[in-house]
């Protein structure tokens, strides 16, 4: 109760006495107010949790200067109008900061994820804000105690010092998220990247799923048709979330009315507690689980299939895993509906009690033994249906996985026919997009066996060894595996000779990989800047994105920045930037940036291949992002230049002085 009563008082600060007529020391306990309603804030979103806490942090520092303040009285206060309007910048700002902190506890994930750049550049802005309203205040003329001063310093250096912190952009994510959003390869393996990227924004649990959707519509009536593509592009991506989560339903935002909205729309008149929590669909089948909440059978265990080990609706971890029949609902809503003449769902009497028929089960026990035959066509059968059904759904690879099929299939990777291989590999790639399946592969030994297949193999075995090596490398200690198996070389060699689709898969592993330090050192030996840059050339290619996003992560390594000062890059980056695709442009000037803050030698070889004027047109009429990157490179340039205009000025009246 008192946390809400602080929260409704920090809420009505921004419409309170400083404009009605109110004394000063109101507008301090209002602004005393919001610090405190902010420090109640809880839930940052994961992309800018450092940076809330921060700011919640630094605010609060300040409450000892509002004290003082606040005890100096109204007579003292509105005896000067510069001191009014200095208190009044401050309350802005530290609104401002609330509002800010606010989005970040209550904002769409996927939002604050794909915009991450722009709300860092809103946190500098608050920075700048605060700095300056303190900066405007009269210390002497308050009276301010030494002590209180001196705090209120350090938060103005610490404010200064965070402004000028360089962009620290989750590089992984953002290549997730445009791996996701990219229309022209929506394959399979992209369920790896699904799965990462649910985990990394905290959107693998119903609670976050459900408060994600309430903040994506609120998000879409606050916009109107503002960035339409970017909203359905959140809306699609939070329905394959969903879709993991085992919540099939799609989402609705404002618009026509489809079959499923019409069913949930019809489900509002049976009762609530008749709905299973995940579904949001009557339960046939009512069943408790270790913390007491009840769900349907079906839906309970396909979450539990899914290596869950949480009770969906409190989020609280299950004691144990074992289900109790809920036969007192269950008679319950079989009264209502004979009463309400409502016909359940029929349910498939095949399934058995974990939501999987015996004859399906029944299948993969077959198959994983006929992997072992002593006759070839029966093994390679095994593995082309094995293949299929990974391929299918997440329970298939679950089953598959529990009746011991990963082992016989490494050892398979072995086998000397290139088909066998073919099929094996795939099917090793299906199954590793469970995250448990992946530590179970690179465990059985198949990493080395995959690499030789990359090496060795036909065109599609050595395509969909990539994309293997690329799902496996989502944990951090296959990527150090991947690397001490010699797997980065003949990635480079698939990227610089493979099929498109190639190129892509070896792109995609290939910057996953690169993610390790180490393994970008390896990647330089291994040629891959040449490769990238014959990308970036070739642009029938449609790959200039995925090569710029992998050439900022080597920008980030001496070696990196050493082999690409030794190309004609720089003259190729200043065509992309100034005839690329928004998308492009975005990319190539993050590269340039990159590379220029650690050797202006590559800004002035920028000038002059003509770059200045483009960035002039981009801080105008690009993107977002595009615009801030711009001004980012302006400014270091000026920087620059002024340095060198000092030195020949230095160096001339040394000249003239001897």
């Amino acid at each position: 109760m008192e946390r809400q009563r602080v929260m409704e008082r920090g809420e009505k600060a921004g419409v309170s006495s400083s404009s009605n007529g109110g004394g000063e020391v109101d507008v301090v306990v209002e602004m005393m107010d919001v610090i405190e309603a902010v420090g109640l804030y809880v839930g940052y979103r994961r992309t800018q949790r450092k940076e809330c806490l921060n700011l919640a942090r630094r605010l609060k520092l300040l409450l000892p200067l509002l004290e003082e303040i606040k005890e100096i009285g109204n007579y003292k206060l509105v005896s000067s109008e510069g001191l009014k309007t200095s208190l009044d910048n401050l309350k802005k700002a530290l609104l401002g900061a609330k509002k800010l902190l606010k989005k970040c506890s209550c904002g769409s994930k996927i939002y604050l994820a794909m915009e991450s750049e722009a709300v860092m550049s809103s946190f500098h802005a608050v920075y700048e804000k605060l700095n300056q309203a303190l900066d405007d205040l009269p210390y002497d003329e308050l009276g301010i105690s030494v002590e209180v001063k001196e705090q209120v310093e350090l938060t103005r250096m610490q404010l200064k010092r965070a402004k000028k912190r360089s962009d620290t952009q989750d590089i992984e994510l953002a290549m997730d998220l445009m791996v996701v959003f990219s229309k022209k390869d929506d394959r399979n393996a992209d369920s790896a990247i699904l799965e990462r990227l649910a985990i990394k924004l905290e959107l693998h649990a119903i609670p976050d799923l459900k408060a994600e959707e309430i903040a994506v519509r609120k998000l879409v009536k606050e916009r109107g048709v503002q960035n339409a593509e970017s909203m359905q592009q959140i809306n699609d991506l939070l329905g394959k979330f969903k879709q993991i989560a085992g919540v099939d339903e799609t989402i609705v935002l404002d618009g026509p009315f489809s079959s499923k909205s019409l069913q949930r729309c019809r489900s509002l008149l049976i009762p609530h507690e008749f709905l299973c929590p995940i579904t949001l669909e009557i339960m046939v089948d009512p069943v408790i689980v270790a913390t007491g909440q009840t769900y349907e059978r079906e839906s309970i265990q396909k979450w539990l299939n899914s290596n869950h080990r949480t009770c969906p609706k409190t989020g609280q971890t299950l004691g144990h895993l074992s289900l109790a029949s809920n036969f007192a609902l269950r008679n319950l809503i079989q009264e209502w509906c004979e009463k309400n003449n409502y016909e359940l769902p029929k349910k498939d009497a095949c399934l058995g009690s974990d939501g999987v028929s015996a004859e399906l089960k029944e299948e993969i026990s077959s198959l994983v033994q006929n992997l072992s035959s002593c006759e070839f066509e029966v093994r390679r059968e095994a593995i082309k249906k094995i293949r299929m059904l990974a391929k299918e759904n997440p329970d298939n690879r679950i089953l598959i996985a529990n009746y011991g099929g990963i082992p016989p299939l490494v050892q398979l990777l072995s086998y000397q026919d290139p088909n066998i291989q073919e099929h094996t590999v795939t099917a090793l790639l299906n199954l590793s997009i469970d995250e448990t399946n992946k530590k179970l592969v690179a465990r059985e030994g198949a990493i080395p066996a995959i690499v030789k297949i990359l090496q060795h193999g036909t065109n599609e075995a050595r395509e969909n060894s990539a994309a293997a090596l690329f799902s496996l490398s989502m944990l951090d200690e296959n990527k150090v595996l991947i690397g001490a198996s010699n797997g980065i070389r003949p990635l480079v060699h698939l990227l610089q000779n493979g099929t498109i689709r190639g190129k892509k898969d070896a792109a995609t592993a290939l910057f996953n990989l690169s993610l390790n330090q180490t393994n970008k050192s390896r990647a330089i030996k291994a040629g891959i800047i040449p490769a990238l840059l014959h990308l970036l050339e070739e642009k029938n290619l449609g790959m200039i994105d995925e090569a710029l996003s992998i050439f900022l992560l080597l920008a980030s390594h001496p070696e990196g920045r050493n082999e690409i000062g030794k190309l004609s890059f720089i003259k190729t980056l200043v065509e992309i930037i100034r005839n690329g695709t928004p998308k492009n442009k975005e990319c190539a000037l993050s590269v340039l940036l990159q590379l220029g803050l650690h050797n202006s030698s590559i800004i002035l070889a920028a000038l002059q291949y003509g770059v200045y004027e483009h960035l002039v047109e981009l801080t105008k009429s690009g993107t977002n992002r595009a615009q801030r990157k711009a001004n980012s490179i302006l400014q270091h340039m000026n920087g620059y230049m002024q340095a060198r205009r000092r030195l020949l000025l230095k160096r001339s009246y040394q000249a003239n002085g001897s």
